[in-house]
C-alpha cells in the first residue's frame, strides 16, 4: 500500500480506493491473458508438431544445434509432473510448459532455426509485417506485463497504456485465430471494468 499513500499522503480513502481498482483490473485482465497465452500455446504447438512429425516434437531439442538450450523448459516440466506423481505425457509436457518458453521461440537467436516454420502460427498477420520481430516484440510485452498482473504487482497508474495493450493483445490474438476475439467479446468485461474505474477516480 505504501505506494498509494505516498500518491494521496493526506486522503487516506482515495489510496485504498486506487488500490480496490487495481485489484478489479488485474481481476478483468485474467480473461484476455489467459485466452492469449492458451492461443498462442496451441498455435506453436500445432508447428512444431507439423515442422518435426512428431506429437514429442520437444524430443528434438538435446541433438539439434542451436536448440539444446530449449531443453532445459522441457527438463522442468517433466520434474513438475513427476512431482504430482502424474504420467509424463506430452498433452501434460505442453500445458506444463511455461509462457516465457513459448515466447522464447520468436526469439532472434532461433529464427534461422524456427521462424521459417512458426510464422504459419500466425496466419492472419498482414503479410507485409509478418516478421520474426514484429512478432516476439508484443509477446514478450505481453509476458512481462502477464508477470505483473499474476504477481499482484500495481499497475493501475496510466490506465490507457493499460488499455492499448489490452488492444494489442486481442490484435495479436487474431492473427494466429481470427474467431477467437469475437468470442472472447462474450466474457471480457476489460472495457466495462475501465469505464467504472475512470468514474470511481475520477479519470478523465
Amino acid at each position: 500500500m505504501e505506494r498509494y499513500f505516498n500518491l494521496y499522503p493526506n486522503d487516506e480513502t482515495r489510496a485504498i480506493l486506487h488500490y480496490q481498482c487495481n485489484l478489479q483490473l488485474a481481476e478483468t485482465l485474467y480473461v484476455s491473458l489467459s485466452v492469449f497465452e492458451v492461443t498462442l500455446r496451441n498455435a506453436l504447438c500445432r508447428e512444431l508438431e507439423t515442422m518435426t512429425g512428431r506429437e514429442d516434437w520437444y524430443a528434438i531439442f538435446p541433438t539439434t544445434p542451436g536448440l539444446a538450450r530449449l531443453n532445459h523448459y522441457i527438463t522442468q516440466a517433466c520434474k513438475q509432473i513427476a512431482g504430482r506423481h502424474e504420467s509424463i505425457t506430452p498433452p501434460k509436457i505442453v500445458a506444463e510448459l511455461t509462457l516465457g518458453f513459448w515466447v522464447s521461440l520468436l526469439n532472434s537467436e532461433y529464427e534461422r532455426l524456427l521462424w521459417k516454420d512458426l510464422r504459419r502460427a500466425f496466419p492472419f498477420m498482414p503479410k507485409r509485417e509478418r516478421q520474426r520481430k514484429n512478432v516476439s516484440a508484443p509477446l514478450n510485452m505481453f509476458r512481462t506485463f502477464r508477470n505483473r498482473v499474476f504477481h499482484n504487482e500495481s499497475i493501475c497508474w496510466n490506465l490507457q497504456r493499460v488499455e492499448e495493450i489490452h488492444q494489442e493483445m486481442i490484435t495479436v490474438i487474431g492473427w494466429m485465430n481470427k474467431d477467437v476475439p469475437g468470442w472472447l467479446q462474450l466474457t471480457d468485461r476489460f472495457n466495462d471494468v475501465c469505464r467504472q474505474i475512470r468514474q470511481t477516480m475520477n479519470w478523465t
